[in-house]
């Protein structure tokens, strides 16, 4: 029995916010944004374009793309960190509903910008196990109510959006055929939310709004990027047996340009084996990888048979990498 990936979906927001309308409000301008991240656009949801929501956008595709109906799912998996609420009930759950399948397992993963790549490792184990057959893998971010829209470090690098998968069963060629999942929780301070856990709860009149938002230290995150990009890409083809001459693309996390360029000349794998679309959509966490994949499938890039690398990295320090034959 094999595990695979048989569709992609995905979840854009309408709103596209360039950086030349962003710089009306901050001490920035679009060649400084260009120059430092790779980026010219974010999508931005409305109020009513929850998390759920355009989860549920995302599975709707994905689903209708392979055919698969709600009451064939088994399972569905969101990874998240801006979910509809704050700790419970998950997103999932509130897809699940929205979606009309069955009393299924659902639940959330917290592991941000790796989430997808996690979720894909628990949705192949799941199935591997035998109990279920077919399933949604989510990522699914609302970035932008959780961002300080007047700090330059953080406002101009994040974007909203939804990207899925269905996973299936079967004796195929078509496999997630390796996956790594690693952490580093001595950077867990470099990117962080600084209230609203157990930890630091939120208290009226002494918490202050920027202890609401999102807080990174750019520059430790950027060098762990780097380095971690270059580390699970190694792995899974020395892993795996493979050279970066059978990979047909690497579809890393959609961060920052410079953390891309930097981990290709590292590496000494060329750029063009990586695909970026950072320039229009931003960072949008868990969802980046699945956005990427929905677009080059939409776009005849992907092909039967092709060697995918998928590789990310995010808070807690999280990161990690799956080995796909599409």
């Amino acid at each position: 029995m094999t595990a695979g990936i048989v569709s992609v979906g995905s979840y854009i927001p309408p709103r596209r916010v360039g950086n030349d309308e962003l710089s009306r409000n901050l001490d920035t301008s679009d060649e400084w944004i260009r120059s430092h991240t790779g980026i010219s656009n974010r999508h931005i949801a409305s109020d009513e374009e929850t998390c759920s929501y355009m989860a549920i956008q995302a599975a709707r595709m994905a689903m209708e793309n392979a055919n698969v109906s709600e009451k064939e799912l088994d399972f569905i998996i969101v990874a998240t960190i801006t979910p509809d609420y704050r700790d419970f009930p998950a997103t999932a759950n509130l897809v699940q509903y929205e979606l009309g399948a069955g009393n299924i397992c659902s639940f959330d993963i917290k592991a941000a910008c790796t989430g997808f790549i996690y979720g894909l490792v628990l949705g192949r184990s799941l199935i591997l196990s035998g109990t279920v057959t077919t399933g949604l893998v989510i990522g699914a971010e609302k970035l932008s109510a959780i961002i300080d829209w007047e700090d330059r470090s953080t406002a101009v690098l994040f974007g909203d959006g939804a990207g899925a998968a269905i996973l299936r069963s079967g004796e195929r060629d078509e496999n997630i055929v390796d996956s790594i999942m690693r952490t580093d929780g001595s950077g867990a301070d470099a990117l962080y939310m600084p209230t609203g856990g157990t930890s630091t709860p939120f208290k009226l009149g002494e918490t202050t709004e920027s202890e609401l938002y999102l807080n990174m230290d750019g520059q430790r995150v950027y060098n762990f990027a780097v380095k971690v990009n270059v580390e699970v890409v190694r792995d899974l083809m020395l892993r795996n047996s493979l050279t970066s001459a059978d990979i047909d693309y690497i579809v890393p996390h959609q961060a920052n340009y410079r953390i891309i360029h930097a981990a290709s000349k590292r590496a000494n794998i060329p750029l063009e084996k990586y695909y970026l679309n950072i320039d229009e959509y931003a960072n949008t966490s868990s969802a980046s990888i699945p956005i990427a994949l929905a677009e080059m499938n939409s776009k005849g890039i992907l092909k039967k048979g092709m060697k995918i690398i998928t590789v990310g990295f995010g808070s807690g320090l999280t990161y990690g990498g799956n080995y796909i034959v599409w």
